[in-house]
Order: structure tokens, then C-alpha cells, then sequence
């Protein structure tokens, strides 16, 4: 296979676009490794090359602009070049979570209107009891992970590679469609919609800082910058823990680090193995982790007092950056993790997929405070007739994020308007949560307005009491819900696991919890399970939580 033939000089005006960029990275540094999964890394130059390859397939198959193409695979290089090549065709890549069986498979396939499906032949049995109910697929694209079922029709990954020639470069525009769809905790998957050209600046802002670079003025500088820090120093290596087809794996794990010319390792398990993680970081030197809160910092700081199975300690001296979103990373789990690497800077990144709102950064030596956020410039808490909450007061409020703000849920007009709106001349994103704003102005994060517990009368925030029962010596993590009681209308619930090993009765958690909070916050009653319920990005499943509660008061 010849590689980088089809390349040409990246022009000076280019759009500000993810394919663009990516492209005249690869022609900067095309012998530096851009992926790696197990022991398969790839350069800069096989990665555009083979991303080149299957776009041509797309096109060939009859997908053009905005032509939707659905990605139903676990982490790995595969995941990263198919995406890529829906971005070099100006094709939208549709994440599709990997535990979505028939039905579930079925209606984000058909909701997203997706053209073309890359899988893993693992989930191939799945794809084929969907596949005749979706008329508007053309094209299957299998990779192969092992044994697993056959897809009439399917074409194989690497056959695809080899019958098709790259795509020829395009331009492309930054008013193109960008998708994330999110995950269906609160109903149905929806689709968040932006303009590609707006997300691919914020991401550069924000990668570049990471290799010590004043971002550059427009994306035509990308890549002799990025080529300039490559000569000079270290680069960036990544570890994307959660999954790709999450927005915390895919934006801060993999999309941002990419734009500043980093290397993407990505992790053969699939659920979070915390030895495999530090034995990554040792063999790869591995500069930066994504991570999502306490569900995965726990594991990796058990993992490091462990040692490695074969004996000795791991070598963290690389890592220098922990970015987390999405669950609550608490201070006292942020410690333990400043204690055992101590040149860490840990970024507590608040955000969702329809926006970003706030962050903390935690050091060795620094103060630090649970869910106290320092706002964006563009984020606002707004009460529920539109009024900015006042600094320093005790009103609550929804917080609104400003700037590069979401077009709209797809094919949900609806949705759309109740999410996105204009105060004041300003559009913002609201996407659910509840915050009050300290009188220094930083976020004080309540939870999500939809899990808010009423009990007697008074307004309980599940995070502020999961917090506080995770604190106890032996609970491992915790979900709290609120589950239907006669007395009070919900009586807060707490679904906690504890270490291995450790045995604690309900009532000392109760008590625990009254001496950190008001006695209304506490817990009526604790379910102890073996595992929390949480999806494989480390996210709450409040439903499965509560169906165990409820099970466990009935």
C-alpha cells in the first residue's frame, strides 16, 4: 500500500474544520504515530491514508454531504478512521452506544437516517435482526474482532481498505453538520447538532495550551505549529479511559489532544481495567488521561496501591494531565490521586453534550471544593422567569452555557426550543442542571433538575448526598433516588457497594450522613448491591437504581 499519494499542499485561507486540519497535521508530521489500539499503532500518514479509503467507499456508495454514517464498535483505531473518514466526505458519524440491542440499535439507525453502518463483528448478530427494517442503508462495513455472526451484505474493514483508492482532498465548509447524540437516561437518544467549524476552534483553544502554545490565529497555522512543538519537546499522548462513542471519550479524550497533533492510545478492555490503564501510561509515556469522575479515579488509585500482578510499582512519571467530566470527581478522591502522583494537574471539566459551563483545576498544594466550578465567560445561571441569579445569594437556578451553542436536537423541534434559548439577545443552552453562584462567582453544581428528590416538603439533590455517603470508610460508590413513600411523597433512597472485604450495616451510613448534612438529606434507607448501576462511560443509570430500590423496599 502506498501511503500519502494522493496528498496535496494544504492551502493558507483553509476552512476551520476537523478534516481539514486533521489533513495538513498528517502532511506536517506524517511518520509521527497519530493512533494506537494493542500493539497496532498507526502514523499520521496511515491514518489519513486509510480514513481516505473508506471515504471513497462512502462516496462510492452514494453518501455525500451530510450523509449520516452510524459507528456501532468499541474503542479502536477502526472507530477513529471511519469517523474520520465521514468528516474528509463531509458525511455526519452517528456514535451509537455498544450495549444497544435490537430495539434500541434499531431506532437510533432510523432516528439519525443513517446511510451506512461500520460495526464490529461481535455486534454483527444485532445488526442483522435491524438491518431489513432500515430501507435507507447502503452500505455495511464489518471489522473484524473475532468470531461473531455474518451480515448478508456486509463488506470486510480491511477489503475496503484494499479496493478502494484515497478520496481525493476536498473543500469543505465550517457551516457543516456536527452530531452528537446523547444518551437516553431521560428518554430517547437525541441528536445534538453544531456547526463543525465552531467545534473544531473551541477544541483547538483548548489543545494547544495542553503543548504549551498560544492558540493559533486561524487553522492555516495548525500544523507548522504543531510540527514546530513536535521538534521541540515531548508530545502529547492520550489515554481516552471512556468510550469513544461518548462525548467525554471522544471530545477530551481523543478530538481535542488530536487537534494539538497528539497520539490516541486506546484500550483493548472493555470496561475500564485499571492495571491496563497504568501499564499504558508506563509503556507509552502517556502525558494526559480523560476520565469520568470518582466511577473511574477509585479504580486507577486502588490499581496504583496495588502494584503491578508481577511486582513493583508503575512508572506515572509522565502524566502530567487528568481531565474528567460527566460524574462528580470528589475532593477527597482527588487527593488520594494528588498524593500518589504528585505533578498532576487534575481538570474537573463541568459540561455536557449540549454545552460547556465550567471548570475546576486541582494541583498539589491547592484548596479545592466538590462541584465549585469557576463559569465559562459566556455561562449564566438563570432563574425560572429569567432572571440572572445574584452572586452570593441562596437563589438556585438553571445554568445556561453560552458561546458555541448547539443549532438543535435533531428531527425534534420541540426539544430544541425547550433546550435552546434567546435571553436578552443571547442565545444559550440549557441543558438541566440546577447551580446557585457563590459571591466570588463560581458555580456551586446542585444536580440535575429531573433527579431532584422531594421529600416532606423540602428539595434534596441526590450528588450532595452521594458525596456525603461515599465518604464513609468502605463504600465504594453510590447512586441516591428518591423512591414513592406515603409519609413524605419520596423518601431518599442510597444504592451504595462497598470494597471488597468490608462489611458496614445501614445505620452506620445513616449517621454518618446526619453528622456531614441536615437530617431531611440523610437516607431513610440504604440498598447495598454489588455494583453500582452506571453506563460504560461512568455515568449514573438513576433508573436501574431506583428499580433496585423500589425492589428492595418491596
Amino acid at each position: 500500500m502506498t501511503i500519502g499519494t494522493t496528498s496535496c499542499p494544504t492551502i493558507m485561507l483553509m476552512e476551520m474544520h476537523f478534516a481539514t486540519v486533521w489533513e495538513s497535521i498528517a502532511d506536517a508530521i506524517p511518520d509521527q504515530i497519530a493512533i494506537t489500539h494493542a500493539d497496532d499503532s498507526r502514523t499520521w500518514a496511515e491514518f489519513d491514508d486509510r480514513a481516505a479509503r473508506i471515504a471513497q467507499a462512502f462516496t462510492d456508495a452514494g453518501l455525500g454531504p451530510e450523509s449520516k454514517v452510524a459507528l456501532y464498535m468499541y474503542n479502536s483505531n477502526e472507530y477513529m478512521e471511519s469517523h474520520y473518514a465521514a468528516f474528509k466526505m463531509r458525511g455526519v458519524a452517528i456514535n451509537v452506544n455498544y450495549r444497544y440491542l435490537d430495539e434500541e440499535l434499531w431506532y437510533l439507525l432510523d432516528n439519525s437516517d443513517s446511510e451506512a453502518i461500520v460495526f464490529h463483528r461481535s455486534l454483527a448478530d444485532r445488526v442483522a435482526r435491524v438491518v431489513d427494517r432500515l430501507p435507507k442503508l447502503k452500505l455495511m462495513i464489518v471489522v473484524d474482532d473475532g468470531p461473531g455472526d455474518a451480515v448478508p451484505g456486509e463488506i470486510a474493514y480491511e477489503q475496503v481498505i484494499a479496493d478502494h483508492a484515497p478520496m481525493e482532498r476536498i473543500e469543505r465548509s465550517e457551516d457543516d453538520l456536527y452530531m452528537l447524540y446523547t444518551g437516553g437516561t431521560t428518554g430517547m437518544p437525541k441528536g445534538v447538532m453544531y456547526q463543525i467549524g465552531g467545534l473544531a476552534e473551541g477544541f483547538i483553544m483548548q489543545g494547544f495550551p495542553m503543548i504549551g502554545l498560544e492558540p493559533p490565529a486561524d487553522a492555516s497555522q495548525v500544523a507548522q505549529m504543531v510540527k514546530t512543538a513536535v521538534e521541540n519537546g515531548p508530545r502529547m499522548v492520550s489515554i481516552p479511559c471512556a468510550p469513544l462513542m461518548h462525548g467525554t471519550g471522544c471530545w477530551l479524550g481523543w478530538f481535542i489532544p488530536m487537534c494539538a497533533g497528539g497520539e490516541i492510545v486506546t484500550l483493548t478492555s472493555r470496561s475500564l481495567d485499571a492495571h491496563e490503564v497504568l501499564q499504558k501510561i508506563e509503556d507509552h509515556k502517556v502525558t494526559s488521561l480523560t476520565i469520568v469522575g470518582d466511577s473511574f479515579a477509585k479504580p486507577l488509585v486502588r490499581a496504583i496501591d496495588e502494584g503491578k500482578p508481577s511486582g513493583g510499582a508503575y512508572n506515572l512519571a509522565s502524566v502530567g494531565l487528568f481531565t474528567s467530566s460527566g460524574v462528580m470527581w470528589t475532593t477527597e478522591v482527588k487527593q488520594q490521586m494528588l498524593e500518589r502522583i504528585e505533578q498532576a494537574v487534575l481538570v474537573d471539566a463541568m459540561g455536557s453534550s449540549e454545552g460547556s459551563m465550567g471548570t475546576q483545576i486541582t494541583m498539589k498544594g491547592v484548596s479545592m471544593d466538590t462541584a465549585k466550578f469557576t463559569q465559562m465567560p459566556t455561562t449564566k445561571v438563570f432563574t425560572d422567569d429569567d432572571r440572572e441569579v445574584t452572586p452570593g445569594s441562596d437563589e438556585v437556578g438553571m445554568v445556561a452555557a453560552g458561546g458555541n451553542v448547539p443549532i438543535g436536537y435533531y428531527k425534534d423541534e420541540e426539544k430544541s426550543a425547550r433546550t435552546f434559548r434567546v435571553i436578552d439577545g443571547v442565545r444559550y443552552s440549557f441543558p438541566g442542571d440546577l447551580a446557585m453562584v457563590a459571591e466570588d462567582g463560581t458555580l456551586v453544581l446542585l444536580g440535575r433538575g429531573n433527579q431532584v428528590i422531594n421529600t416532606g416538603g423540602e428539595k434534596v439533590f441526590p450528588e450532595e448526598v452521594e458525596e456525603a455517603v461515599k465518604r464513609v470508610d468502605g463504600i465504594l460508590d453510590c447512586l441516591v433516588v428518591g423512591i414513592d413513600n406515603e409519609k413524605f411523597g419520596q423518601a431518599v433512597t442510597a444504592v451504595a457497594s462497598t470494597a471488597e472485604g468490608i462489611t458496614i450495616d445501614e445505620a452506620t451510613v445513616i449517621s454518618a450522613v446526619k453528622n456531614d448534612l441536615a437530617g431531611f438529606k440523610a437516607p431513610k434507607s440504604v440498598v447495598f448491591v454489588p455494583t453500582i448501576p452506571r453506563a460504560p462511560n461512568g455515568k449514573a443509570d438513576y433508573k436501574a437504581a431506583r428499580i433496585l430500590a423500589e425492589g428492595a423496599s418491596a
